[in-house]
C-alpha cells in the first residue's frame, strides 16, 4: 500500500534536463508488434482509429477518477478534468471502397508468468496506466475463450484479497474482477505478492486480441487496484538493481528492458527530462516544429506505449496543421486531419530544450483517405488531461529509444541505432 505523501515526492522536480541514469545490466522481454491504423494496402483504417480514441479517452478518464481518489485533485494539471464516458459510433465510410484488411490490434505484447507452478499469459505493456490484470478460469464469455486464464486452485501462491477491479468502456463493457496477491514473473524479474486482478468480465475490444491481458508501468497514483505496480515492486524486493526500464518500438527487434537501459539499441546517451506530474510520465517544456519552425511550445506531454495516436488540444493541433500546406479536417468528432500524400511531412519534431526528436514520414503517416489525401497522426482531441497537455503514443515513441526511471524521476529519449 503506498500513500499520499510518497506520491507527492515522486512527483517533485530534478532540472530540467536530469543527470543520465546509471545504466545496468538488466532483462530483455521481447515484444510482438501489432498493427497500427493503416492496413496493407495503405488506406487508414478509420473504424479502429475511432475506436482508439474512445478507448484512449475512456482509459484515460479512470486514470484521472484513480488520481483524485489515490492523491487528490491538487494533482490534477491546470484545466484537467474527469470527462463523460466516452461512447463509440461507427464513423461515416469516407474513403473509396477497397477492402478493408483486418491486421489486428495497437499494443506492444510480451510474456509473463503469474503463479507457483508459473502460468504463461502474453500482456500488454503499457506506460499509461498502472495495474495489471488477466482473465480468470471465471470468466466465462465467449470473449476470454481464446485466452489463457488464472485458476487460483492451481497455484500455491495466490491469496484472495478484499477489494475489486473495475474500468468502464464506450461500448457499455466493462473489466471487472477480484483483487489477489500473486508470484509473477517477467523476463526472470520476478515480484512476489504482486496486487493483480484475474478478471471475470471483459470488454469485447479485447475478444479478438491474441493477448490475454495488460501490465501497467506508470506510477502509483493512478492504480485502479490502489496498490504499488509490478515494477515499482520489482525494485523495492531487489528483484532489479535500477529502478529504469526502457522501450524500443519498432516494426522488428521491439523490446521491453528491465532494470537498466539496453544500449545496445541506441547510440549516445539519452537525454533526461524530470518528470513533472503525479500519475504519469509527463515532461514538461515541450515544443513541437515543422523543420525549424516552432509551431506551438511551453506545453506538458505524458509518455504512453498504450496507444498509438499523438493527442494535443484541439486548438493548438488545428495551429499545428495551419502550417502543412493543403491540410484540412477529416473527422471533427475524433480530431483527424489529411493532408496531400504527394507531400507527406518528413521534419515534424518534438523538443524539450535539447535535441529535436523527429517523426519519421512513414510513422506521421496513417494512410490515405483517397487518391490525393492522407491521415496524420497527430489527433485533436481533449482527454481530459489538462488544457496544456500532449499525449504522445507509439506514432513517437517508434523514432527513439525511450528510457523511463523512478531512481530519478525522469523520462530520456535516445538515438536508435
Amino acid at each position: 500500500m503506498f500513500v499520499k505523501a510518497n506520491l507527492v515526492a515522486l512527483a517533485l522536480s530534478l532540472s530540467t534536463i536530469a543527470s543520465p541514469v546509471i545504466e545496468g545490466l538488466g532483462a530483455r522481454v521481447p515484444f510482438e508488434r501489432r498493427s497500427g491504423m493503416t492496413t496493407d494496402d495503405g488506406w487508414f483504417d478509420h473504424k479502429r482509429a475511432a475506436q482508439q480514441v474512445v478507448w484512449d479517452r475512456n482509459k484515460h478518464r479512470q486514470n484521472m477518477i484513480n488520481l483524485q481518489r489515490n492523491v487528490g485533485r491538487e494533482a490534477f494539471n491546470e484545466g484537467a478534468q474527469i470527462l463523460p464516458l466516452a461512447n463509440y459510433s461507427a464513423p461515416p465510410e469516407k474513403r473509396q471502397s477497397e477492402k478493408l484488411t483486418d491486421e489486428g490490434e495497437v499494443y506492444w505484447a510480451g510474456p509473463i508468468s503469474i503463479g507457483t507452478p508459473a502460468k504463461s499469459f502474453l500482456i500488454d505493456f503499457d506506460t499509461g496506466s498502472a495495474d495489471l490484470w488477466v482473465p480468470s478460469i471465471n470468466c466465462t464469455s465467449t470473449y476470454c475463450s481464446k485466452k489463457d486464464k488464472y485458476n487460483p486452485a492451481s497455484s500455491s501462491s495466490g491469496v484472495h484479497r478484499s477489494g475489486s477491479f473495475f474500468i468502464q468502456y464506450g461500448d457499455g463493457s466493462q473489466v471487472s474482477g477480484p483483487e489477489y496477491t500473486e508470484t509473477v514473473s517477467v523476463a526472470g524479474v520476478t515480484v512476489k505478492n504482486q496486487y493483480f486482478s484475474p478478471v471475470t468480465t471483459i470488454s469485447p475490444s479485447f475478444g479478438s486480441e491474441a493477448e490475454d491481458g495488460l501490465l501497467g508501468l506508470a506510477f502509483p497514483a493512478i492504480s485502479n487496484l490502489h496498490q504499488t505496480p509490478f515494477f515499482n515492486n520489482a525494485k523495492s524486493q531487489g528483484a532489479v538493481k535500477n529502478g529504469v526500464f526502457g522501450m524500443k518500438l519498432a516494426k522488428s527487434g521491439s523490446e521491453l528492458y528491465l532494470g537498466g537501459t539496453d544500449t545496445s539499441l541506441y547510440s549516445g546517451s539519452p537525454e533526461y527530462h524530470s518528470v513533472t506530474g503525479t500519475g504519469f510520465w509527463q515532461i514538461s517544456g515541450a515544443s513541437i516544429l515543422i523543420g525549424t519552425k516552432t509551431i506551438e511550445s511551453g506545453f506538458q506531454t505524458i509518455i504512453d506505449s498504450g496507444t498509438t495516436i499523438i493527442y494535443g488540444p484541439p486548438s493548438a493541433v488545428a495551429t499545428f496543421y495551419k502550417s502543412i500546406p493543403g491540410s484540412q479536417v477529416y473527422d471533427s468528432q475524433n480530431g483527424f486531419y489529411s493532408f496531400p500524400c504527394s507531400a507527406v511531412p518528413a521534419n515534424v519534431a518534438f523538443s524539450w530544450g535539447g535535441q529535436s526528436w523527429t517523426i519519421s514520414a512513414a510513422n506521421f503517416n496513417y494512410g490515405k483517405v483517397s487518391n490525393t489525401q492522407c491521415i496524420g497522426a497527430i489527433a485533436g482531441q481533449d482527454l481530459g488531461l489538462g488544457s496544456n497537455t500532449w499525449l504522445l503514443g507509439d506514432s513517437f515513441m517508434k523514432n527513439v529509444y525511450t528510457a523511463f526511471s523512478f531512481d530519478s524521476n525522469a523520462v530520456g529519449f535516445a538515438v536508435l541505432k
